[in-house]
């Protein structure tokens, strides 16, 4: 069963405050953020049920009395932590804000590549282009510069790419292998883990990987690492260039995450030469996570805001889709759908898809 927003959940009163709490979200969010790095929730943390005064933690974190008081203070408004005769101990989200590693990911993905370019939101939504990726780097898109951010900033990008399509993985081999396809194209073919996790499943089959210039050369050294160079291809291009044709022949065309980062025409265009690419009993997968097929309201609140990241920083007209835009695309592109999975890792939806 899938969460839905079709009702009011909250009384005039809770409303009121959720409003407050938003109005004061993005102090609320750096507050947090120095409450983890400052060591001030670990020290609450590891005195467990007994608690910690504020000069314990002073003394532990070698701060001031202001900047722990303070920080501590926003702290029990946050609900991160609970005072008892002065000794602070730690809440449940306190707990998850210091050990839960998605939300960790989340929050340095939010702070090292969207919080300064969140400010341009309104410009990106006016004029349909990233307006807030000038506070990373030159570009277009974001990601001719993904190799170029500095190692910290990269980071932050890569362990949110990769964290949650990378739990479907498993599954997701299995069902492509059931056909045993000799020849699959990987779009957007990343780092090339998609790549090594095929060969490793299938010693015969052939991939080719479809990327940018910066993209494939990273991918290509782990190929040569991975002493599978021989049986791992590059069609180096940009996929918006439609001049410049796909590669043909392919039993398996696999996209993961992949499609979410352009425009309902672009998707339209990218799978109609997925379909020419395609032998014809061949079949194109493709693994989304869908706002509207998350089983949990935090979770499809994480991708609704995800898309606001593809308008203000990424290109400026994609998203994190519902399945019924998604699939008109699908429909449009002479594509039709066979096999929809929605268990796939984390609430993600691996699509069967074949030429009608």
């Amino acid at each position: 069963m899938f969460f839905v927003f079709n009702k009011e959940t909250k009384t005039a009163l809770e409303a009121k405050e959720a409003a407050l709490r938003l109005a004061f979200a993005p102090v609320a969010f750096q507050a947090t953020r120095a409450l983890r790095d400052m060591g001030i929730l670990t020290a609450v943390s590891n005195s467990r049920s007994a608690g910690i005064t504020i000069e314990e933690i002073m003394e532990q974190t070698k701060m001031s009395r202001y900047a722990v008081r303070v920080l501590l203070e926003a702290g029990l408004g946050m609900e991160l932590i609970i005072v008892n005769d002065k000794r602070y101990t730690l809440t449940k989200t306190g707990y998850f804000i210091l050990h839960d590693s998605l939300t960790r990911i989340n929050m340095d993905f939010s702070q090292d590549i969207c919080y300064k370019g969140m400010n341009h939101l309104q410009e990106s939504l006016r004029e349909g282009k990233p307006a807030g990726l000038r506070e990373l780097g030159p570009w277009d898109t974001i990601y001719p510069g993904l190799s170029l951010l500095p190692p910290e900033i990269g980071k932050s990008w890569f362990d949110f790419d990769h964290y949650y399509s990378d739990l479907a993985t498993p599954a997701a081999l299995e069902i492509v292998f059931e056909k045993h396809p000799k020849r699959l194209l990987d779009i957007g073919g990343n780092t090339g883990k998609w790549a090594l996790a095929c060969t490793a499943k299938d010693p015969e089959v052939e991939v080719t990987i479809f990327d940018i210039p910066g993209q494939a050369a990273l991918a290509q050294q782990k190929m040569k690492d991975a002493g599978v160079e021989n049986r791992v291809h590059f069609h180096i291009a940009n996929i918006l260039h439609e001049e410049i044709p796909f590669p043909k022949g392919f039993d398996a065309i696999w996209m993961s995450q992949f499609l979410d980062c352009f425009s309902e025409a672009e998707i339209v265009s990218i799978l109609k030469r997925c379909r020419e690419a395609l032998n014809d009993d061949g079949i194109v997968y493709i693994l989304e996570p869908f706002w509207n097929r998350q089983q949990f309201k935090s979770a499809a609140f994480c991708l609704q805001q995800t898309s606001l990241y593809f308008t203000a920083m990424a290109n400026g007209n994609s998203q994190m889709y519902h399945t019924d835009d998604f699939f008109q695309c699908i429909e449009d592109a002479g594509l039709t759908i066979i096999e929809e999975n929605d268990q796939m890792g984390m609430n993600y939806t691996l699509l069967k898809c074949k030429k009608k």
